[in-house]
């Protein structure tokens, strides 16, 4: 399968905007080209000039720490900003689909809506894995991409990694697995499989195990030439000099990080243990996230009752396959101990 096949005519034929730096080589120590404040800025930081617009030194960090290529890397804001770019790039609008598994992340099927691409939902098994026969019998031949939530949003598990190196072996698209929760779970990345399979594309983020959601900065990882259609239609500064140099500093505290995922993970197992000796909770779903699903008597009325105690957790009771579930984030020890008391006295 050849990706050039699968992207859409006008992004093919699409000059990209050419910055202002891209249009000399060598040194320069007097820049006058970009129409920036030369006298500098009211900050500390020197952030007159126009960031890179591929953020080399930023990737390079990264790559030291995911052992994937600087070729290979996408940065976006956040991982909307790639799932959105796959949208644009792959799938012309009014005439390709794509598949979404439910209960799963909703921007897959918002920024399908928003680019007029045609939604497929193969809903979870009972258990949230793969249907992969009905999965088989919804693609056609104008089926560009299938998102893959693993560990999955909201469910907590991760997907059979088996039926996914099924799908990217059989399927002639993209195959998108997003990984937000990857830190936190027992399944290895699949960013090492990369040479394996040219149609896939990797999601992970800086919003979760590091910590960094307000900075919005997102990964995706892929075959150089889903890397370069991304790079040719993104806007041309998508990540700002401030957003690359925390970044930067924070990959120097991959200890601390560590350090805060394993003691997430031991208490997601003490709140999974606790949670499921209450007599109000139906079931626990067991997670490989920094989240639990937690079926209760009454979702509604225990949400409304933990706001009132100035908690809030996510009431999914609507969402197909989560009937009557709340999903709550583990919090610090503190946290969890407070949303227990209250659980504990409804």
């Amino acid at each position: 399968m050849d990706i050039n096949d699968l992207v859409r005519e006008n992004i093919k034929n699409l000059r990209p905007y050419s910055t202002a730096r891209d249009e000399f080589k060598g040194q320069a120590s007097v820049f006058l080209d970009a129409n920036e404040n030369s006298y500098g800025s009211p900050l500390p930081a020197n952030y007159n000039r126009y960031p890179d617009p591929l953020q080399l030194d930023l990737k390079d960090a990264i790559s030291k720490i995911k052992g994937v290529p600087i070729e290979n890397t996408f940065l976006g804001n956040g991982s909307d900003e790639a799932i959105d770019l796959l949208f644009r790039a792959f799938c012309n609008p009014g005439k390709d689909n794509v598949i979404v598994l439910p209960p799963t992340y909703g921007m897959y099927e918002v920024s399908a809506n928003i680019n007029d691409v045609e939604i497929r939902k193969v809903n979870l098994l009972p258990n949230f894995q793969l249907d992969m026969e009905k999965i088989a019998e919804t693609i056609d031949k104008n089926t560009k991409l299938i998102f893959i939530c693993s560990p999955n949003n909201p469910t907590g598990n991760s997907i059979n990694r088996e039926d996914i190196e099924t799908i990217l072996a059989n399927f002639n698209g993209i195959v998108v697995v997003d990984e937000a929760y990857i830190n936190y779970a027992r399944q290895k990345t699949f960013i090492q499989e990369l040479t394996e399979y040219g149609n896939l594309v990797v999601l992970q983020t800086f919003s979760k195990a590091w910590g960094l959601a307000a900075l919005r900065l997102g990964m995706a990882f892929s075959s150089t030439k889903v890397i370069d259609v991304l790079n040719k239609i993104k806007p041309p500064y998508n990540i700002n000099q401030a957003t690359q140099d925390l970044a930067f500093e924070a990959l120097k505290n991959i200890a601390q990080v560590n350090d805060w995922i394993k003691e997430s993970v031991t208490e997601r197992d003490r709140l999974s243990k606790a949670l499921n000796a209450l007599n109000i909770v139906k079931k626990v779903y067991p997670s490989d996230a920094n989240f639990i699903l937690t079926e209760v008597t009454d979702a509604l009325k225990i949400y409304d009752t933990l706001v009132d105690q100035g908690i809030i957790v996510r009431d999914r009771s609507k969402v197909t396959l989560c009937e009557g579930c709340l999903r709550i984030t583990v919090g610090t020890k503190e946290e969890n101990d407070k949303l227990l008391t209250v659980l504990e006295n409804f």
